[in-house]
């Protein structure tokens, strides 16, 4: 009785809403209605007139079952609105100050109650006494058409476990550090999850190696046993319910349990799916969370639009699964499928504006995290990474308003604080910066990053000793090599500082010469301008890791991936491939990379080389051009690279030739490409038209080596990226660069007349000290200190005249 009391109360304060609000008293809420009503329970949401409408747009649209044309939502409509979780029935009734003229058990009260049918048969609405209602205390989910609880023996079973689950909870509670919550998690950006997956910052310690929890253990399971005692539609729905409430407790093991036992009573169901692939990601089990998405997406779309107002959250859940990975272009395509699927959904915007962010596409990024906070004003995680997006586009004072928004709609939103502390430090505002970094040191007092930037903020704003202390706090949290580079680098700024009060010949001070006056002793010194370009690719290698990816595993992977053929624009059948499997192949190759590193070196990739390969837009690159591309700055032989190349040429289409020659305009077209790529400052001469962009003839191996290996032209400038690889490692004794102050580590470039020796950096950037002005420089490089002994003895002895090859 006392169940049916409570259904029936629920059905009349709906009831007295949809009155409210039924101007006409037509029996339905038209358009206008239905947005009073809107308004009127959000009474501190200022929505505008486009939010308004978007609304309206996504009601009208989902439960169009329930529309009774002209008059428009139904009562019935209204109450499945509620049930699904749209809104609480008891903060709107009390927020539109209503009340009920007779007590919940009155007659007139159970007259007008109604009771939604069961998931299969969500389309029949009529009064059934036999359904059991929603528990007062019970989630929102437990009552939901789709989702909810069925059978009225699945209730006791819950009721048990919630007593288990409290009986665990009270006995942990007391342990010191158990069963506590983070009590900042409202600080942090959500990662990405929904309502039902949101306990990323919150998550409650349970121990379970005590003798309390193995206890806990063996009463579930005998609870289990009792959900499998009756018919399989019962027992499904007991598991299913069990583990829902497990994970509400966060007991995700324990939950993933129940969950699989429902994937295996009912396998083609997309509930238990979706629910174990939420429950493995809590786990941090990412693999097997994006496996279990994949079969809950293939159920759904195989369920003929059963599960249609799924859709979208498996599409943005598989997204995160899929970032948890490092895999964020495939996540982009997820998120933009949710979001087509479901317009409105704010938060599969926010989440695509994010990773297209990841990947280095801002301008895109911008619209989708506008869009979704122009659905949702108060969306402080989206205003935080539109901050983010317009920093790196250069937009600062749009960022700063971004991130003010977010610290505002959250005060404590580390994020926010972070991101916008280095906004300001990129702008020199040091004083500001270090204001942003106490606060989020306020919020996260163990934050080592925090820590080291708020001392380089120090730093920067001339507060030496506060700095100090600063970096002392962050190499206490923690040991990591950029906290010891850190310091050494204060220590050589505060012993610049003192040699620049000395008397020494301005050390450290420079100037920057054109380079003509660059003058090079001998042709085993590399020229200038090589060795600048050559340290932006070696850059790229280090960022992408593609200098660890040997060129046997590229040559591999070349072999045995199958790409269909398709046709381009001027009918040569080609080996093309979507961006988002692309991603998938790097995955292979890059494999020894954990997910974080991995999504970065695809955002390098992307905008360095899939940015010029797909131009157009298209989402497509050519396969066979990418392994070309992306093997000159693998690991393995300089000679290996150049065969790959070729081979990788030979493969990206069909030919006559059995794979011995291939067509020269597809050689031309490559190494424009490959400049464009590596070389953008110095562009394509006018020459390449010259070399046959056009001619179809064919050229072999030894041909595309001549063309490949010209220094003018072609990508000689791999001999230079060889000698950094090899001498990465290459110290010198006690040289310092006479510029930066730092050990020189690699090539070592020595002037000849005054003996000042340079860095690899500062001679590419052309610096020489401003103590030594001269019409020109001549230097010698030396790769290791045992090459520069060998020529000691020859070099001081000659002139100015010598017969050493100069250039």
């Amino acid at each position: 009785m006392a169940l049916a009391a409570a259904r029936n109360l629920r059905a009349e304060k709906v009831r007295r809403i949809f009155e409210r609000f039924d101007a006409n008293g037509d029996g339905g809420l038209n358009r206008e209605e239905m947005a009073a009503l809107v308004v009127a329970v959000n009474p501190r949401v200022k929505f505008s007139d486009e939010q308004i409408s978007a609304i309206l747009d996504e009601v009208f649209r989902t439960y169009a079952d329930f529309i009774d044309q002209p008059a428009g939502l139904t009562l019935h409509g209204l109450l499945r609105t509620y049930d699904d979780g749209a809104g609480d029935v008891d903060r709107d009734f009390d927020a539109l100050s209503l009340s009920l003229p007779h007590s919940p058990s009155s007659p007139s009260a159970a007259s007008t109650s109604v009771t939604l049918a069961t998931a299969d048969d969500p389309s029949s609405l009529v009064v059934d006494p036999s359904i059991p209602a929603r528990r007062p205390s019970a989630a929102p989910w437990a009552s939901s058409p789709h989702h909810g609880i069925v059978f009225e023996s699945t209730w006791r079973l819950l009721d048990d476990l919630e007593i288990l689950v409290k009986r665990l909870r009270s006995k942990q509670i007391q342990k010191p550090g158990a069963g506590e919550i983070n009590n900042n998690f409202d600080s942090f950006s959500e990662v990405g999850w929904s309502r039902e997956i949101d306990h990323a910052e919150r998550r409650i310690t349970w121990d379970e190696s005590s003798a309390d929890y193995a206890i806990f253990g063996r009463e579930l399971a005998a609870l289990r046993s009792r959900a499998d005692a009756g018919s399989r539609d019962e027992a499904f729905d007991a598991h299913m319910a069990i583990g829902r409430s497990l994970y509400e407790h966060q007991l995700f093991k324990e939950s993933l349990v129940s969950f699989r036992r429902a994937c295996d009573l009912l396998p083609t169901d997309v509930r238990p799916h979706f629910r174990a692939g939420t429950a493995l990601y809590a786990l941090g089990r990412h693999g097997e969370s994006k496996e279990e998405f994949l079969l809950a997406l293939e159920a759904a779309e195989a369920s003929n639009n059963q599960w249609a107002q799924l859709l979208p959250q498996i599409h943005v859940n598989l997204g995160i699964a899929l970032e948890g990975e490092g895999i964020v272009l495939n996540a982009c395509e997820h998120y933009r499928e949710a979001a087509i699927l479901c317009p409105t959904h704010f938060r599969a915007l926010k989440l695509l504006g994010s990773a297209l962010f990841g990947v280095g596409e801002y301008c895109a990024a911008e619209k989708a995290l506008e869009e979704a906070i122009f659905l949702r004003p108060d969306y402080a995680d989206a205003h935080c990474d539109l901050g983010s997006v317009l920093h790196a586009m250069g937009e600062d004072e749009r960022a700063i308003q971004e991130f003010q928004k977010a610290i505002d709609l959250k005060p404590g939103h580390v994020d926010a604080l972070y991101n916008l502390g280095g906004l300001f430090m990129d702008a020199g505002r040091f004083p500001r910066a270090s204001e942003m970094y106490t606060r989020v040191l306020a919020v996260r007092p163990n934050s080592w990053r925090a820590q080291l930037n708020k001392a380089v903020a120090l730093l920067g704003a001339g507060e030496s000793e506060e700095a100090k202390k600063a970096l002392k706090e962050a190499f206490k949290m923690t040991k990591r090599m950029e906290v010891y580079d850190a310091i050494a680098h204060l220590k050589m700024l505060q012993k610049r500082r003192k040699n620049s009060k000395g008397n020494d010949l301005g050390e450290g001070e420079f100037i920057v010469v054109e380079p003509s006056k660059f003058k090079r002793i001998g042709r085993k010194t590399t020229l200038r301008h090589d060795l600048a370009n050559a340290l932006e690719i070696r850059a790229f290698q280090r960022l992408t890791r593609l200098d660890h990816c040997d060129i046997e595993e590229l040559k591999k992977e070349m072999t045995t991936t199958n790409v269909p053929l398709s046709y381009s624009s001027g009918g040569a059948p080609l080996k093309s491939i979507r961006k988002a499997g692309l991603e998938v192949i790097l995955r292979k190759l890059l494999h020894f990379l954990k997910p974080e590193a991995f999504q970065g070196s695809v955002k390098a990739v992307n905008q360095k080389v899939l940015s010029i390969m797909d131009a157009s837009g298209s989402g497509r690159v050519d396969l066979g051009m990418f392994f070309a591309v992306i093997a000159p700055v693998c690991s393995g032989l300089t000679d290996r690279r150049k065969r790959i190349v070729f081979d990788s040429l030979v493969w990206r289409q069909m030919n006559d030739s059995g794979g011995a020659l291939i067509r020269r305009s597809d050689a031309v077209t490559y190494i424009k490409l490959l400049r464009a790529v590596y070389i953008p400052s110095h562009g394509v001469s006018d020459m390449m038209e010259l070399h046959g962009e056009s001619d179809p003839s064919m050229v072999s191996y030894g041909e595309f080596l001549d063309m490949f290996n010209d220094s003018d032209w072609g990508f000689g400038i791999l001999s230079t990226l060889v000698k950094l690889e090899t001498g990465d490692r290459t110290r010198h004794g006690q040289h310092s660069c006479y510029i930066c102050r730092y050990p020189i580590i690699g090539s070592r470039f020595m002037e000849a007349k005054h003996h000042f020796s340079l860095c690899n950096r500062c001679y590419s950037e052309g610096k020489v000290p401003s103590a030594f002005k001269q019409e020109e420089y001549r230097f010698r490089e030396y790769g290791s200190e045992t090459e520069a002994m060998k020529d000691k003895c020859t070099c001081f002895k000659l002139n100015s005249k010598s017969t050493e090859d100069y250039s």
